[in-house]
């Protein structure tokens, strides 16, 4: 009987399937990485307390604009709020998000701004923006010299971004809650009387 020849079969088989395999993992765990579905079901809360600052009882009022404009406790605009130089609500873009974002100005001279009550969803690079825009037109991009604050502290909570030295706050016109990895916006709020910061 003649000897039969070896089997090539399984080993072609092999050298495609684990290359394959291999090529398979690897794009699963960048997908993950991308993605990262998990945030879908998962929660960040943060409670920071509000900065001291500055009394807003200056000769306008942040918000209306009115000499000597006071709140209902005499202290000031904004009903009596300190430092607030302008306040807006959220409203929602790619994902449900709520809360008010302000601006402060602190004693030292420095701005901060502060998002309050803010319940939105987790994400994958999320970052919180200064834009020229609307609140209705973040929807549509940041827009040109948009101002990074920051990462998301949390995605529910009380929590405040400091607005870099060398910005000019004046002009902003929204905070925008934005995705960078993917250049989507979660929501905005828009800051009627962002222009009083510079103030």
């Amino acid at each position: 009987m003649k000897p039969t020849a070896p089997r090539r079969a399984p080993l072609l088989r092999r050298a495609v399937v684990v290359p394959v395999l291999a090529v398979a993992v690897l794009a699963a765990a960048f997908a993950l990485y991308l993605f990262q579905p998990w945030k879908a079901l998962t929660s960040t809360t943060v409670d920071e307390a509000a900065p001291p600052a500055v009394t807003s009882s200056a000769p306008a009022d942040a918000m209306t604009g009115e000499p000597g404009a006071r709140g209902p406790d005499g202290t000031g605009g904004m009903s009596g709020m300190k430092g607030a130089a302008a306040r807006g609500s959220f409203v929602s873009h790619e994902h449900a998000t709520s809360g008010t974002a302000r601006t402060l100005r602190l004693a030292d001279g420095g701005r901060v701004v502060r998002l309050e009550d803010l319940k939105t969803s987790e994400g994958p690079d999320v970052r919180v923006y200064l834009s020229h825009r609307s609140a209705a037109e973040a929807a549509k991009g940041l827009g040109r010299d948009a101002v990074e604050l920051g990462a998301l502290k949390g995605n529910l909570g009380n929590q405040n971004y400091t607005v870099p030295s060398a910005t000019d706050p004046a002009g902003f016109r929204s905070v925008v809650i934005w995705c960078k990895r993917f250049s989507v916006s979660f929501g905005a709020a828009d800051l009627p009387a962002a222009a009083t910061m510079a103030r």
